[in-house]
């Protein structure tokens, strides 16, 4: 009997260390391979690791010679294993090479623990406890080793973009809005150049460098590349990487506020770009935006947006539930009508940046037209989902301008307005600020708000009440897909125009 408790502790014990390592790997690669976002996430959320709680009567009980003490210890084990299973997730752990050295490490990590437990008066199995810490550990051993496989791929990349000297190279970043400004700019610059821009959010440094190593080709004329941060300098860095010869700066705001810290950092990142561009090179901005009319580049700009005194301006503005409709006024006084298959003011003022952009390199407003009627929501940023109930999804990290703008959008619809959201995150200090205040706008245009996770609800609801919304229409719900239950039994003689702002990731 012995013998097979023995075999069984084995089977268990290494299936519940594999278990916690890939748990732990799945979370740092979502936190950007960054130990110091992994450590605040535990610091934030620190029921990520009642996980582990099974493992401490577990390491107590395997203390004890007794066959009965086995028994519990594997039993333990056991329900160590199914709450270490990994759960179903929005972006599953990809086995990449990086991955796969971490996990390398960390698991020698963890075979010198367990060879120790049982020379030392502790026991092996409380060295599973240990396993986030144990990973953390492993990243930094393996920085060293990271920084040169980097600095190789970055160097590759450099060399294949010396190679194309005519290559015009366009920056895009802001706080929010560069995906989606890029997106239009690799349909509309097609009109007149063939394009590449960088896929989906490849916004960071291996991203970009993966783009121009598999995607860039001799043909290509214009190369968009957005440019994505967290911290001051990413910027800077990014463009000593591609050398942007011109750029786009979306907006500045209180994004990713929690790793910039205060708002100077933020836009001192944003501005990196501006100062990284030759003499030579055309700077486009929002104009809308207040952070950047307060304190603008400093150097010559042009600016886009429905503010007078924006060099591009939209006016006359129509939406409806199929698109919208505008005109931009160019800087000759020249004037061009447009209609593209989007919805929002806010997307008006990202496509005509687009626009802009077009028109300075050289692409005739009229040019745009065909261009402008086939244009394509960038997936949850927006997009327009028709059906019994019409949905706008939005779900792609929410911010408190897009926020904002997004409500102004329900707003406009003569429909039951549902909003079904978890609240906006990453914004430090400022968080509940925040969403207390989305709470308040929300109130003045929503028949029904259903916030998804209790935490994350509290100061939305807060917001809510204070304005003096009915809190019998108020539905907290621990999941998406339970949210998604009450818009469809809340009773409407109206067709329902449903917002999805936001959707958080595995890692909160």
């Amino acid at each position: 009997m012995d013998i097979a408790l023995t075999i069984l502790f084995y089977i268990l014990y290494l299936t519940a260390g594999v278990l916690a390592l890939l748990r732990w790997a799945h979370n740092l690669q979502l936190n950007s391979y960054q130990n110091r976002s992994q450590w605040r996430r535990f610091r934030q959320a620190p029921e990520k690791l009642f996980c582990l709680l099974p493992l401490l009567p577990a390491s107590v009980f395997s203390c004890l010679p007794f066959t009965w003490a086995k028994i519990v210890t594997l039993v333990f084990l056991g329900i160590s294993c199914l709450t270490l299973k990994p759960m179903k997730a929005k972006k599953p752990l990809v086995f990449t090479a990086r991955v796969k050295r971490l996990l390398a490490v960390a698991a020698g990590l963890m075979a010198i623990l367990a060879f120790g437990g049982w020379f030392l008066p502790v026991s092996a199995v409380g060295g599973l406890l240990l396993s986030p810490l144990v990973m953390l550990f492993a990243n930094l051993l393996c920085a060293p080793m990271e920084k040169a496989v980097r600095n190789w791929y970055i160097n590759d990349a450099k060399r294949i973009l010396n190679a194309c000297p005519e290559l015009l190279i366009l920056g895009v970043t802001g706080s929010y809005g560069k995906t989606s400004v890029k997106s239009y700019l690799g349909s509309l610059l097609n009109a007149g150049f063939d394009t590449l821009i960088t896929p989906e959010s490849f916004n960071t440094p291996m991203g970009v460098v993966r783009t121009v190593r598999e995607n860039l080709r001799s043909t290509h004329e214009i190369f968009v590349c957005e440019m994505g941060a967290r911290h001051v300098g990413d910027i800077k860095e990014l463009c000593d990487l591609v050398h942007p010869r011109h750029g786009v700066i979306t907006a500045v705001g209180n994004q990713h506020l929690e790793s910039f810290r205060t708002k100077e950092n933020i836009r001192k990142t944003k501005y990196e770009l501006a100062d990284a561009l030759p003499p030579e090179g055309k700077l486009f901005v929002n104009g809308d935006c207040p952070a950047i009319r307060e304190n603008p580049p400093a150097r010559p700009y042009l600016t886009y947006g429905l503010s007078h005194g924006c060099d591009y301006r939209a006016v006359d503005v129509e939406l409806t539930l199929s698109g919208t409709s505008f005109t931009v006024e160019f800087p000759d006084g020249t004037c061009q009508s447009y209609r593209m298959p989007l919805i929002g003011e806010h997307s008006v003022v990202n496509v005509t940046g687009a626009i802009a952009v077009c028109h300075a390199f050289g692409i005739h407003p009229s040019a745009l037209v065909p261009a402008m009627r086939k244009l394509k929501s960038v997936p949850h940023r927006m997009e327009l989902l028709p059906g019994p109930i019409t949905y706008i999804d939005d779900a792609y990290n929410s911010n408190p301008a897009g926020c904002k703008a997004a409500l102004d959008t329900l707003a406009r619809f003569d429909a039951c307005k549902i909003l079904v959201t978890p609240g906006m995150v990453e914004l430090g200090s400022a968080w509940a600020e925040e969403n207390k205040a989305f709470g308040k706008h929300a109130a003045a245009v929503c028949d029904l708000c259903v916030l998804v996770g209790e935490r994350q609800a509290e100061p939305i609801k807060k917001g809510l009440l204070e304005a003096g919304y009915p809190e019998e229409r108020i539905a907290v719900v621990s999941t998406l897909q339970e949210g998604l239950s009450r818009v469809n039994s809340f009773y409407s003689e109206k067709k329902k125009v449903v917002l999805l702002e936001n959707d958080l990731p595995d890692n909160y």
